[in-house]
Order: C-alpha cells, then structure tokens, then sequence
C-alpha cells in the first residue's frame, strides 16, 4: 500500500511489499518491506549496507515496467537479473526507473542499501533523529505502454467569480518512434479531450488545461472536501473507438493559502496554527511506521485540538498527507537539511543533493492539498554570508517549482540571523524554560522586536540589513519544549526531565504564545519521542532518544500530553477560524 486510494484502473500495478530475503555477507534473513533492518534482533544497531532481492513476473506483455521507491534509507542501488539500473540517494524521497522491454516471465530484483554515514553523504550524518537502513516505505511495480501518463499536477484558484484550476498532464514516450496519442481529463463533473497529439520518440509532452467549476465545495480544516482528477490515455481516435492505454488517478482539495501581513491565509481567511512536530518513527518499528500507526497518530492530533503538523526534518510518506488532508490536518513540509554548520553546507554533495531533494518533494507532493507551507533547511548557517547563499538558491528553486504555498525555514540563529527576508514567513524555535530561563513573554517580545527591525534585505557590502521596512510577516514559533522521561515523576514539578516539569514548561510556553497578537501559529516540539544518532547525541539525550515528546515513542501520553489538550482547545474554544 503506497496511498490511500487507487492511482490506476487501467495500468496494470503490483505491490513488491511484504517478505523479501536480505543479506549481509554470508548472513541471511527474511525479513520485511517495508521495514528497517533494525527490527532484526543482531542489528538493532547495525550501520552499513544490505542487499535486499525477490523474484517478481512479468504476466502480461508491456512495452516498459516501472519500478516505484516511496522511500529507501539512505542509498540505494538497484539490479534487474544481474544488471545495474538505477541508483538513488536519501530515505524521504521517492524514485523509480523505468525498464523497457522486459520480457514475460520471472526477473530477479536486487536492491543494495547503505545507511552509513561518509563523506558522499551530506544530509544523512549523526544527528537528533536516526538513519535506519532498509526499504522503508513501500514498493510497487507498474506495467507502461510505450506511451504513458508520467504525471500530473492541478492547482487550484480562488477567484471573485468562484473557483477554477490548471491541470497540467505530462506524456512521455519512451519509444523511438512518433506516436499520436488523445487525452481526456476530468474533475468535478467538467471533461477536457486532446486528440491527434503527437509525441516525438523519446521525448515528453505536457498539456495544459484550464477550467472553472462550479458548486465546489473549498477545502478546509472543518470540511476536508476532496476531489479526484483523472487522466486517460487513448491510442488512435477516440471518434473511431481508440483503445484506452493507461491511466492516472490523484486527488485534490479546492484551496488557496497566502500571506498577509502578520495572517497566513487559507481561502481568503486568516487561520492560527496550532501544530506538532513530528518525527517520522514509531518505536520498534522505526522510520518503517506501519499504516495502522499513522491512522492512530492522526486519531491523537486531532483528539489534541491540533490542526496542523510539520514534517520535521523532511519530506514524510504519502500515506501519512493522504491521511493528513483527509482528516482536514494543515502540512508545512520540509526538505531534509537539519543543523548543519557551515562547513557541512560546504560538502561538495550539498548543493545537488538539497536540490534533488527539494524537486522530488515539490513535484511528488504539489497537489496535496493539506500541504500549506514548504520549508527548508531548519536551523542551519542562516547567520553567515556563506550560508545565506545556500538560502537563498534553495528560496528560489522551490518558488520556481511552485508559487502556490509560502516557504519558510525555521531559525535558532537568534539576534544573528541575515536570511530572514528570504522568506515568506518567519519561523523561530524558542527553548524557554529548557535551554534559556527567563520571562518567556519578554524573551519572546524581544525576539518579535528584532525580527522585525531585521526582515530586510541584507547588504554583504557593510555587514547589516538596508533598505526601508517591508510589511510585516507571519512569525511562527517553530519549535518549544522540555524534555520529560515516561514514568520519572516529581510532585513538585521542580526537576528537570519529570513528566511535571515538562508540563510546566509547555503551560508556560502556551500561555505566552497564545496570547500573543503578533504570532500566526505554534508547534509544540514534539509529538512522540524517537531515536538518536549515537555520535554526538549521547550525552545529552537519555536513551539515545529526544526525549521531548508529548507522548513517548510507543504513544504513552505523558503529562504534557494534556496540558497541551486543554490549552489547544480553549484557545479554539474562545477564537473564531479555526
């Protein structure tokens, strides 16, 4: 299962997941995909490489297969009957390779992993969340006509008149001859026909349609109205019966979101962010979270008061925004860049491999409607000239894959940062009460103080920000929380790392930004506890885990679990928009 709904009747798809053999060496194993090999009892903390192989079958004759990775931790190297033909890098995003004539009968699949750390990998290093090895997401193999549907994106607009939208479908023909194909598209009860388009051999095509609807139901928090927009694909004439060839299927929501000023704006109106962060990991199960899980963890946000989440540190699986939009839960989406210092920015693999990530998760995920911000390299070198122009190629790349949602990236580079005009929103991740002491409503006035006599273009000739004030922006505290161990209780509340501090901490911290005009949203660090890099994390995380969850990494609720309950929902409670 990679979605929560059928993508194709008409292309012929088949699911690889469930058991596969997996060797290290002379060692084998049965094991699961998808999974992460430290669920094998011997390699709980295992670093290095695996092969993963089965067998699959060809049944039916097709000009080409595709093979789909929703997610592969972190290398991956992939072999058809012995041959090498395709290799990937990074856990959180998606691939496929494309294998024309296959013949009919069975192919032997083998799938090497690596989830070592190295000099080749810059984003995958020791950091507060772990690097599990495996196929950890699922896997399907697609049977392609020699003309076939390569994607599809539909963008909603919100105009005086109601809503329209552009889909944009795009053809590829992997022959080397011409082809002339016809195209239908439909939503919403309208239906859109191409016919006679030729496709070069070797080569894509993208059809643009635009369309008003009317009696369409928006998108939102409250009513998470969805649609599906199909594609099909026809040899010959339609006039003349041509044969429907493939197919595509995805879903939209008719939403738009904006800024203005300090307001973040779904459809026109102004909504408050109340989120979690949230790793993508699950106990024993680890980065591998099961179907069953992810509906449980979305049962938790909304049973919270919560209506939005961040995908904190990267970009998470499908199923989980399926999920999301369908239960009307608001996405800020984030590429994978966590904490990295300037000289790790300066890795010679950093630029393509931020980049790589950045396209696959704008243009896998662009019609996810419960996606509404997009962001990038949190905590990072925001504070040095060298790191403001990683910032702002990044800025730019994903504005010129889509205009539709604000980016933001979240800062700790407090009183120092020079990138916060690069973005549409700022975000700030505050530790009040944990790493700083104080007033947390001084710190944070302070803090708003400067954000906004500093979101100004920055100037590298004298070192300061110039030119005059733009308007003001949303400002998002990104991240805010303490640490609490499952079970370590204090009746006084006064040590640090008991369930009665950690509660504390937060009441204090939501009492501050909730009444705070000036912000347009918060999310609380974190949702559920999860494992950490050993090397340069042991000393200050308890067992090996970021122990800032509101649950544990098993979905125990702590105590800060229902401080937070309560607080989001008086504050829904007393507020209007929501």
């Amino acid at each position: 299962m990679i979605r929560t709904f059928d993508q194709h009747h008409i292309r012929t798809t088949e699911e690889l997941n469930g058991l596969w053999n997996m060797s290290i060496g002379e060692r084998e194993w049965l094991t699961s995909v998808p999974g992460c090999w430290e669920q094998i009892l011997e390699l709980t903390t295992y670093q290095g490489s695996a092969s993963y192989h089965r067998s699959f079958h060809i049944r039916n004759d097709a000009a080409a297969v595709r093979l789909v990775f929703k997610g592969v931790s972190h290398t991956a190297d992939v072999y058809v009957d012995g041959e090498h033909v395709g290799h990937h890098y990074d856990a959180y995003i998606p691939f496929d390779i494309v294998l024309p004539h296959l013949d009919r009968g069975e192919h032997e699949l083998r799938v090497d992993v690596d989830n070592s750390f190295g000099p080749d990998s810059a984003l995958h290093i020791p950091n507060d969340y772990y690097s599990y090895g495996g196929i950890t997401r699922g896997v399907r193999l697609e049977a392609l006509p020699e003309a076939y549907i390569k994607n599809m994106r539909c963008t909603p607009h919100l105009n005086d008149g109601g809503w329209s939208a552009t889909t944009e479908v795009t053809i590829a023909n992997i022959s080397q001859e011409n082809t002339t194909v016809d195209l239908q598209i439909s939503m919403a009860g309208k239906e859109a026909t191409y016919r006679s388009l030729e496709i070069p051999g070797q080569s894509e095509k993208t059809i643009t349609w635009d369309e008003n609807y009317d009696e369409i139901t928006s998108w939102s928090c409250n009513n998470p109205q969805l649609y599906q927009v199909c594609a099909q694909l026809f040899t010959d004439d339609l006039a003349d019966d041509g044969q429907l060839i493939d197919d595509l299927i995805d879903r939209i929501g008719f939403r738009t979101v904006a800024t203005q000023g300090r307001q973040l704006l779904l459809n026109n109106e102004p909504i408050f962010l109340l989120g979690l962060n949230g790793h993508e990991e699950y106990g024993s199960f680890g980065s591998a979270v099961p179907f069953e899980s992810i509906v449980q963890d979305i049962q938790y946000f909304k049973d919270l008061g919560a209506n939005a989440v961040r995908t904190s540190h990267y970009p998470n699986d499908e199923l989980f925004l399926d999920l999301c939009e369908e239960a009307g839960i608001l996405v800020w989406e984030e590429n994978h860049a966590r904490g990295l210092n300037l000289e790790r920015m300066s890795n010679p693999n950093f630029d393509r491999q931020c980049a790589e990530c950045n396209e696959a998760m704008v243009t896998n995920h662009s019609n996810h409607p419960s996606i509404v911000i997009w962001g990038l390299l949190n905590e990072c070198a925001s504070d040095t000239e060298g790191g403001r122009k990683k910032y702002e190629a990044q800025f730019s790349q994903i504005r010129s894959l889509d205009t539709s949602r604000p980016v933001t990236s979240a800062t700790c580079q407090h009183f120092a940062d020079i990138c916060l005009d690069l973005g549409d929103i700022v975000s700030v991740n505050l530790y009040n009460g944990w790493y700083e002491s104080g007033s947390t409503e001084d710190r944070l006035n302070r803090e708003i103080e400067w954000i906004d006599s500093n979101d100004k273009p920055f100037d590298s000739a004298t070192n300061k920000t110039a030119g005059s004030a733009t308007d003001l922006k949303p400002i998002i505290v990104s991240e805010f929380g303490a640490s609490g161990l499952y079970g370590f209780h204090d009746q006084f509340g006064a040590q640090k790392w008991s369930e009665e501090r950690q509660s504390q901490i937060l009441e204090d911290n939501l009492h501050a930004y909730l009444n705070n005009k000036n912000l347009t949203g918060l999310f609380v660090w974190q949702f559920a506890d999860n494992r950490v890099s050993e090397e340069e994390w042991f000393l200050t995380r308890p067992r090996l885990h970021n122990n800032k969850g509101i649950v544990d990494e098993f979905r125990r609720p702590k105590l800060a679990y229902g401080t937070v309950k309560r607080m989001f929902h008086e504050y829904s409670a007393s507020h209007c928009g929501l």
